[in-house]
């Protein structure tokens, strides 16, 4: 037993139930209330209500999406009762945050589609049994006009310019509709409707969430604590993870491919993602991390890290044969499953067959990678590039990741 909140004594449990609130995490506000939280929880037995609201607005997830979903599972984990909220009617108003544009809203039937795959793929992370799915349509449809009119009513037009984004474009010139003033509103009403005790967030939400604290307060209810965590960058190790960036690792995507994206991420950067995705304990990443420091190759580490994650997703032994798979093309070898293509006109030139295959864009860039000694045929190095291939079976490859099983016809 040690430190007291109220001269009451708090348990170590509860220490440790703060300690993993905390991991990885940009801020939790206000830290003491939530402890007080954890610490009436243990006490009585009833579970906190936790959420996390995810708008639809695309149907697939990537792993820069998971961070908060993996605070989520660590917290259900701890007994609490998480909430998955499906914001399919903030996703018909469109979520302001970070834009410098008004974000254009989707149809319903777009949400009701992505919604289908969301959750789905959200529980690869969560507890399925243990998780309640909720529609924020459930009450914001019935509100009406007028309870929209009561709700607006509850938070001044100041405070709202006080958001970064809105105060960047009013002084920028930049249109804001009234409309996208709803959108905190209406996701601050989630947290009434819910009676939430702790809501989950990035760091772009924080303004969001802190509407939420607010509303609670005028509606009588204890003001939830709010937890943000970090935007995790891509592979790229700078932006943002982005499907629109190409540097992001989906979680559907084929165990080979999100093995070997993890593979190429920096030897710093795999201390972030050990600490937002790993499930592994702070003791556990601490000592590996002393063990590389001390000299042990940083590969070791980021195997271990692509194998939990890869295993998450797909199994055990998918994760197994990705690494094989990987070591293999490490030592030039063919992966195990490759596209097959099918071809006409042999003979034909090795840059239109790399064209026609899609392992360049064009046969400009397959001239330069035959300059480059970039492209191999059953192995061996290509070097001509007025090479022309007679009909047959070729494993062709370009680079160190593409290939293909290209049969030709005359």
């Amino acid at each position: 037993m040690s430190r007291n909140v109220n001269d009451a004594p708090v348990s170590d449990r509860v220490l440790e139930a703060l300690a993993i609130s905390r991991r990885g995490c940009d801020e939790l506000l206000p830290e003491a209330d939530w402890l007080r939280k954890l610490q009436r929880s243990d006490a009585t037995g009833q579970p906190l209500r936790i959420k996390l609201g995810l708008d639809p607005t695309a149907p697939d997830i990537h792993i820069g999406h998971t961070v908060v979903l993996n605070k989520m599972r660590q917290l259900q984990d701890l007994g609490h009762q998480v909430i998955f909220l499906i914001g399919d009617f903030t996703s018909m108003i469109g979520d302001p945050s970070g834009r410098n544009a008004t974000r254009p809203p989707l149809t319903k039937e777009q949400i009701e589609l992505n919604a289908q795959t969301y959750y789905k793929q959200a529980s690869l992370v969560l507890d399925p049994a243990k998780t309640e799915i909720r529609y924020n349509s459930e009450w914001s449809d019935p509100l009406g006009a007028r309870g929209m009119i009561q709700l607006a009513a509850k938070y001044t037009v100041a405070r709202m310019m006080e958001r970064d984004d809105f105060h960047k474009r009013f002084h920028a010139n930049t249109p804001i509709s009234v409309h996208e003033f709803l959108y905190p509103l209406m996701q601050g009403y989630d947290s009434v409707a819910l009676k939430s005790d702790l809501e989950l967030g990035g760091t772009d939400q924080k303004f969001n969430l802190l509407v939420g604290r607010h509303l609670q307060q005028e509606y009588g209810q204890e003001p939830q604590c709010i937890l943000t965590m970090p935007l995790l960058e891509g592979l790229d190790g700078v932006e943002k993870m982005s499907k629109s960036k190409n540097n992001y690792i989906g979680i559907t995507e084929p165990a080979n491919a999100m093995f070997a994206k993890l593979l190429s991420i920096s030897d710093t950067l795999m201390w972030k993602y050990f600490t937002l995705l790993s499930f592994r304990s702070e003791a556990e990443i601490a000592k590996l991390r002393a063990e590389v420091e001390g000299g042990r190759n940083p590969k070791d580490a980021k195997v271990l890290l692509a194998k939990e994650i890869t295993t998450r997703f797909h199994n055990a032994a998918a994760a197994d044969a990705a690494e094989q798979d990987f070591q293999n093309r490490a030592r030039g070898g063919v992966p195990d499953e490759i596209p097959e293509v099918s071809l006409a006109g042999g003979p034909l030139a090795i840059g239109a067959l790399l064209k026609q295959a899609g392992l360049v864009p064009s046969t400009s860039e397959a001239a330069r990678m035959v300059e480059q000694g970039g492209v191999r045929v059953d192995g061996a190095a290509v070097s001509d590039k007025g090479l022309k291939l007679d009909a047959g079976t070729y494993v062709v490859q370009v680079g160190k990741r593409k290939f293909a099983r290209v049969t030709l016809s005359a």
